[in-house]
């Protein structure tokens, strides 16, 4: 993790490594099993996200991230905001209202960007808003896959830094609209 948190810190230094067992970076390798029918103790993937710093100061905050997962045949790297709490997320549809210039410049930026979207328009937003769309959405990231002789190459976290890279506006937006320095 270290040489791609250096170069990381390129796009931004405010996205840190957080080496703790629980609750850092590394995402478990163990898969709960409590519930399910496959009962293999382990993961077949394992995954990294780099958060923003304020996270290190209270662990319940909904800040933005990188995130970096590798499996066999299903790699990706890149960065946004997952499952935000609803303050947050509305902060996020509210900043996209008020400073529509600054929404615009990140979908300039032709990022792909995903998530989970909601039905319909969520209250309080004009169901013709011209950004409708990306209101109704509760994750904004953006990603980009690899395959896995990508993956294997020496330059691997030059290709994941670049994807993460790619999502500096949308990123930028985030952290404004949480009140966080970039």
């Amino acid at each position: 993790m270290g040489q791609s948190l250096i170069r990381l810190a390129k796009v931004s230094a405010r996205f840190v490594a957080d080496p703790r067992r629980t609750g850092g970076s590394m995402f478990r390798v163990h898969r709960d099993t409590r519930f399910s029918k496959d009962k293999s103790p382990y993961k077949t993937a394992v995954g990294a996200h780099f958060a923003h710093e304020a996270r290190e100061r209270d662990q319940d905050k909904s800040v933005p991230g990188f995130y970096l997962h590798l499996e066999p045949g299903s790699a990706l790297g890149g960065g946004g905001i997952y499952h935000p709490d609803p303050t947050s997320l509305q902060r996020i549809r509210d900043r996209m209202v008020d400073h529509p210039d600054e929404w615009k410049t990140v979908r300039r930026a032709k990022l792909d960007i995903e998530g989970e979207s909601l039905k319909r328009p969520p209250a309080g937003y004009d169901p013709a808003h011209p950004f409708i769309d990306d209101l109704k959405r509760k994750d904004l990231y953006s990603t980009a896959t690899f395959s896995d002789s990508e993956v294997c190459r020496p330059d691997f976290i030059d290709a994941f830094v670049e994807s993460c890279a790619r999502t500096k506006p949308l990123m930028v937006f985030l952290t404004k609209a949480l009140g966080l320095r970039w």
